[in-house]
């Protein structure tokens, strides 16, 4: 079971197991705004409820909170599986700069791309192949983005993601 955290702001932070988030309400440092109804945590000696949404109270460091790493799922799922070059459905992904030539692995030089467009080009820049982009490569922006795991939410998440889309 995983926790959706909020700021005061009631924007959405992170999604943490719920021991972590239970971890926090303990500390003081969250309060409970949605639970799960009939599963409590059970302890030696109380019962707490299963924390489904929390809002920090005080601040908490979120690690690797706003960056996204690069990633050849997250390349495809930016570029919509589609090709860069011919549109068509993308499996692959391709370094605009060929790394040969010193392109490195960032978001602004890795698109996604069919098998057939990335053999032709090879070794060879879009440029060289007279090609165009059909996007522009870029950082992913968004809640989705940074709060990794929003994809799958649980039914009592849906109010408070629904604020920030």
């Amino acid at each position: 079971m995983r926790t959706l955290v909020l700021n005061a702001g009631y924007e959405p932070l992170a999604i943490v197991s719920f021991k972590r988030a239970l971890v926090l309400v303990l500390n003081d440092k969250a309060t409970v705004i949605e639970r799960v109804e009939g599963e409590p945590v059970r302890a030696q000696h109380a019962d707490y409820d299963r924390p489904a949404v929390i809002l920090l109270t005080r601040y908490v460091r979120v690690p690797n909170g706003r960056r996204v790493p690069v990633s050849r799922r997250g390349v495809l799922r930016r570029d919509g599986h589609r090709c860069a070059y011919c549109g068509k459905a993308a499996a692959t992904i391709d370094h605009v700069v060929p790394r040969s030539r010193g392109g490195r692995d960032a978001w602004e030089n890795l698109v996604a791309c069919c098998l057939r467009c990335n053999n032709a080009k090879g070794d060879r820049t879009p440029g060289e192949m007279r090609w165009e982009l059909r996007v522009r490569p870029d950082r992913p922006h968004g809640m989705a983005w940074t709060v990794r795991g929003t994809e799958h939410a649980e039914p009592q998440w849906e109010p408070y993601l629904s604020l920030v889309a």
